[in-house]
């Protein structure tokens, strides 16, 4: 009887943003190691875009935003610095934050072999409060799909108050695409010999769910391990056209343009992504 209640807390449908566990996921000792070489590995799109993408991407932002040695740079959620070293090498002054330590030092490894002058801040960027303006504010690979509404909110009305007039924010997001083609689902996976979120032996359970009116998905793992159990949650905020220039509206800030991604590719519909240029409003 008690496994019985315990699987049934187990595959229990988290409230939307119920848990955050983004801190944990990017700074376990263990796990952080993974999520740095997920976002590092050329096989897939599933953590960060591939280099032949981001190669094409900073070709378009460098022709439209960078003026070499002016334009000052600012990439919340910069990970192990794919964009921010791109940005710096077209002459941008730049700065990267992020939450994880793993992920900074990687950065900043690559910066001095390169002999780049790049600011990265370790910090979460929702908690950071800087003194500078910036010319450009970016936040790519769907991270901003991951905050609750008071988050995003929080963000927003941040990336406002450092835009100068003239200055840009680049992001991209789920579309509601992503939301249709997902499948609400439960996996299960013993890992006798240790894995991605445990060097240990260990079980893990995956529940994807699908929230209907909020067009959110939620991937909850639950990991069990001989002497203790964890829970991480991920979360993806899909969007559409409406939806968003709604919400930037709402937090001061106004669509120039919509793209079906960071590389300026004309906006289509049905596609996955969804990258917006935004100002500050009037």
């Amino acid at each position: 009887m008690a496994l019985f209640y315990e699987l049934e807390r187990i595959r229990r449908r988290p409230l939307p943003f119920e848990h955050y566990t983004s801190p944990q996921l990017w700074n376990d000792p263990h796990i952080s190691k993974g999520m740095l070489e997920a976002h590092l590995d050329q096989s897939h799109d599933a953590a960060s875009f591939r280099s032949e993408f981001i190669d094409r991407a900073v070709e378009w932002i460098s022709s439209r935003f960078i003026t070499p040695g002016r334009t000052r740079i600012c990439d919340f959620g910069c990970g192990p610095g794919l964009w921010t070293t791109r940005f710096a090498e077209r002459g941008a002054l730049v700065t990267g934050v992020d939450l994880s330590e793993r992920s900074i030092r990687y950065a900043r490894d690559t910066a001095r072999k390169k002999g780049l002058d790049i600011r990265y801040v370790l910090e979460d960027y929702l908690q950071w409060s800087p003194d500078d303006t910036f010319d450009l504010i970016t936040m790519i690979a769907g991270d901003f799909s991951a905050l609750s509404p008071h988050q995003s909110k929080t963000l927003l009305q941040k990336f406002r108050s450092l835009l100068p007039e003239g200055g840009s924010l680049l992001l991209d997001v789920a579309s509601t695409r992503q939301f249709r083609e997902a499948t609400g689902k439960t996996e299960y996976e013993f890992l006798p010999s240790g894995g991605f979120w445990s060097p240990a032996p260990h079980h893990v359970f995956t529940g994807t769910y699908k929230y209907d009116s909020e067009k959110l998905l939620c991937d909850k793992y639950t990991i069990v391990e001989e002497a203790r159990s964890f829970e991480i949650y991920t979360w993806n905020q899909c969007y559409n056209r409406s939806s968003l220039k709604q919400l930037l509206r709402e937090n001061g800030l106004q669509i120039t343009g919509f793209l079906s991604d960071v590389a300026g590719t004309p906006f289509r519909d049905g596609t996955r992504w969804i990258a917006v240029v935004a100002a500050r409003a009037a």
